[in-house]
């Protein structure tokens, strides 16, 4: 790998979009859909999409079942240039989402099926249980930036990226400020990202992860833009890019990521980075297919 490649291990999946004109009320009742389609998703797929179309070189380590839906992610993601796919395959079903959405970008994320991770790897140094993992452990060690994402198949790789003493980021989205499944992920970090569904007013978080140690801290704030704290204690704030016609909210977040990282890998300062990503994230929206680089390859 190049000395600007990332590593991301997470999830994939094949989503089920449905647009409607709201949510669906909590009662017992009928709703037309005004479209649907069916399309790769995953926090992980959305954050290795953009990355490969900013010309930033990826290894995907995901977990794929041993179904149709797991043979069309493999399709999609080992066709991308820039992304090298290193799938561990299980048995049973590959991860979906039914996901409605409403105009405003509201969202009701359904998980229909999420396969379970197997044992990948014991302490470091021990050998691992697949081919994908051996992979995935080599590409971790030489990467120049580590992105674990939330998911069981990323846990045991935080003591990987510690003894191989990588830079780490990690994704915990609507964090509340007290879930324990994210807390490793948060403390192994260096860079945070998050959004403010859940946790209210990000700076207090923020601050207190820079004095735990961490370099960056994160909040997406959607129409709004976006706030970070660095590792000075400075604040940081972007305004959105205007998006005349928001055609599809899923993976905006993902977008952001991936632009504030790959401005990040080519020596941008952290206002640069965030209108980076804040440009990155608007092209994400004027999508159906979590990035303009996989709606071309689907468009052929």
């Amino acid at each position: 790998m190049s000395d600007r490649s990332v590593f991301i291990a997470g999830p994939t999946s094949w989503n089920h979009i449905v647009q409607l004109d709201e949510l669906p009320a909590p009662t017992p009742h009928m709703q037309f859909a005004g479209a649907d389609w069916h399309t790769l998703g995953g926090t992980s797929a959305g954050k290795a999409l953009h990355l490969a179309g900013l010309g930033v070189p990826v290894a995907l380590h995901t977990l794929l079942g041993d179904d149709a839906d797991g043979e069309r992610i493999r399709a999609l993601l080992g066709g991308v240039a820039g992304i090298e796919l290193l799938a561990t395959t299980v048995n049973g079903q590959s991860e979906r989402h039914l996901n409605l959405m409403d105009p405003h970008g509201g969202r009701v994320s359904l998980y229909l099926s999420a396969p379970a991770a197997p044992e990948l790897a014991s302490a470091p140094g021990s050998a691992p249980a697949d081919t994908g993992a051996l992979a995935a452990r080599t590409a971790l060690e030489s990467a120049a930036a580590v992105v674990l994402d939330l998911a069981p198949l990323s846990i045991p790789l935080l003591a990987e990226a510690r003894a191989a003493g990588v830079t780490v980021w990690t994704d915990i989205h609507d964090y509340d400020g007290s879930a324990s499944f994210h807390q490793p992920f948060i403390d192994a970090a260096s860079c945070v990202f998050m959004n403010a569904d859940r946790i209210g007013d990000p700076l207090p978080f923020a601050r207190q992860r820079i004095a735990a140690g961490s370099r960056l801290v994160v909040c997406t704030l959607g129409a709004d833009g976006a706030v970070a704290v660095d590792e000075h204690g400075e604040v940081h704030r972007v305004a959105a890019v205007p998006v005349p016609t928001i055609v599809d909210t899923n993976g905006a977040g993902d977008a952001f990521f991936a632009g504030y990282l790959a401005a990040s890998l080519r020596g941008a300062t952290t206002p640069e980075a965030l209108t980076a990503a804040s440009r990155q994230a608007a092209l994400a929206l004027g999508t159906r297919h979590l990035s303009p680089l996989l709606e071309r390859i689907l468009k052929g």
